[in-house]
């Protein structure tokens, strides 16, 4: 946990240690300078308060952690062998990685197919996340891959239409669904979540009206253990959002408050979700609720609580019989969170899917149906997904990412813009100036799409460019490990670097892997079984 000690003194708050001797556990300066033109965590908030607990420029970028866990999925290594194959004829001609099969499905009765074992983070409420979703949604569609509409959205939505305390209209909603609607290939499918508030305003039933098939109760996320959180900056936006049942802080119908804004003294509004309370009836009650208004899938995100609470999320799930389980861990990343809470809480992810591991093989050993799960929680390449699915075969069917899908569309969007600028950078400019030149799936669209290809917005090229990356590097790898379809991976299929890494994960030292079939072969049987 290396990083820990330098949280005091971080670019994404805006901190700095004064000397490089620094106190391991506080992070403060071996000596405080009375005088110090430094601005370390703590003297910054001595200033700017509460503005500190959170990233720099919040709601213009994500922010991922930094603490450094014991053991986190680098101290797994993907297992390859020279002999065989499963899911494919043992011969080197047929056994090749483009044959590699990586299509996924979840689902209890319907199933949703999806061409890659990934999906998107949830993009809610934040600035960010309006500005790349059509890039974004339109690029997963194409790749058909399923895409998370994230909390708040109709609640943030300046134009929402609101009556009697429940939505009738947002068009913001309406853009982020038609965004990824007017793309879709029959593969993946739009999820919509909500929390308290979204819950309070009917946003299911307006989501459901607008043709999405797709709901997901939140319990939570890995990146914190509290509500959404957005910054407002002007007062008559506070004041919109409390009208719709927010908290907002300070209380902009204050008339001091009010003066203080206006004079400058602080810039932004903080709007806080509530907290939602998790009770086992109520949750059966409420998945029922979901099924009757017409949900075709009820999907359910919870967080990196403490284990008692990924317990009940995996009991509740398989009770109701829920569509998918998706379980985020400590150590992602999100453009919403307080910066000390998004490194200092929670189950770190490998943690996490040992336990899930864990507590879905009790479940089926009962007897039990165990939903098909998601894990979520730093991932971002192709070994990523590869390790987590293993690790959870045979629950885990997919991976989700957030920051790691939200970039190709940032990336797409700017260098359509630079282009047009004439401002290409030169890490960019050397690939050529044209669309087709600089993006590499670009071509394979234009042939697949025709007059349509005009369509796509080089953001969702980015994402599209992006997947197809992600798709052959996770062939490549199962290639090697001679397992060619998704389904084959298993827990052998990796082994753990480090004693320690054995010990959370249940995956076999490196040096004590194998040791049964080591046996036979070198007791002179030397067929891999």
């Amino acid at each position: 946990m290396s990083l820990s000690n330098r949280i005091n003194a971080s670019g994404v708050t805006g901190t700095r240690n004064r000397i490089p001797d620094v106190a391991p556990y506080s992070g403060l300066c071996a000596t405080c300078l009375d005088g110090c033109p430094g601005t370390c965590e703590v003297a910054k908030s001595s200033f700017r308060g509460r503005e500190v607990l959170y990233p720099e420029q919040f709601g213009k970028i994500t922010a991922g952690a930094v603490k450094d866990y014991p053991v986190d999925y680098s101290h797994l290594n993907i297992m390859g062998t020279c002999v065989g194959a499963i899911g494919a004829d043992a011969d080197s001609d047929s056994a090749i990685f483009p044959a590699v099969g990586i299509e996924t499905e979840f689902g209890y009765t319907n199933k949703v197919r999806q061409k890659l074992p990934i999906f998107t983070g949830a993009l809610g409420s934040t600035e960010i996340a309006r500005r790349n979703w059509e890039g974004m949604a339109a690029g997963a569609a194409i790749s058909g891959i399923s895409v998370v509409v994230g909390e708040n959205v109709c609640g943030m939505d300046p134009q929402s239409e609101i009556r009697n305390g429940r939505v009738v209209r947002s068009p913001e909603l309406e853009r982020r669904v038609k965004s990824y609607k007017d793309w879709y290939n029959g593969y993946g499918t739009i999820i919509v979540q909500y929390n308290v508030e979204d819950g309070r305003l009917g946003v299911p039933e307006y989501a459901i009206d607008l043709g999405v098939e797709a709901i997901e109760p939140k319990w939570g996320q890995g990146a914190k253990d509290i509500g959404g959180e957005v910054k407002l900056p002007s007062l008559e936006r506070a004041l919109q959002l409390k009208s719709r049942g927010y908290i907002v802080l300070p209380d902009p119908e204050d008339p001091v408050v009010q003066q203080a804004f206006k004079a400058g003294a602080f810039k932004e509004f903080e709007r806080h979700s509530r907290l939602g309370m998790v009770g086992e009836d109520e949750f059966y009650q409420e998945v029922e609720r979901l099924r009757r208004l017409g949900a075709k899938y009820v999907t359910l995100k919870t967080g990196a609580y403490r284990p008692a609470d990924l317990a009940r999320a995996i009991k509740f799930a398989s009770a109701a019989k829920i569509d998918l389980l998706t379980i985020d861990g400590a150590g992602g990343g999100t453009g919403m969170s307080p910066w000390r809470m998004m490194n200092e809480w929670g189950v770190p992810t490998i943690y996490l899917e040992a336990m899930v591991y864990s507590f879905a093989k009790r479940l089926e050993e009962q007897g039990a149906y165990v939903p098909d799960i998601a894990m979520a929680g730093g991932f971002s390449l192709e070994d990523h997904i590869f390790k987590a699915i293993a690790l959870g075969a045979p629950y885990v069917k997919a991976v989700c990412m957030g920051r790691a899908t939200m970039i190709p569309a940032m990336i797409g969007k700017n260098i359509a813009h630079w282009m047009v600028e004439g401002k290409l950078p030169k890490d960019v400019a050397k690939y050529g100036s044209t669309v087709e030149q600089i993006f590499v799936g670009a071509a394979a669209l234009r042939e697949k799409y025709g007059k349509d290809y005009e369509r796509i917005p080089a953001a969702a090229i980015g994402m599209y460019t992006f997947c197809d990356r992600l798709g052959a590097g996770l062939q490549q790898l199962m290639a090697g490990a001679r397992k060619f379809a998704l389904k084959h991976l298993t827990r052998d299929d990796l082994i753990s670097l480090t004693r320690e890494c054995a010990d959370v994960t249940g995956i076999p030292y490196v040096m004590e892997s194998d040791t049964l079939e080591i046996d036979r072969i070198l007791n002179g049987v030397a067929v891999r079984v």
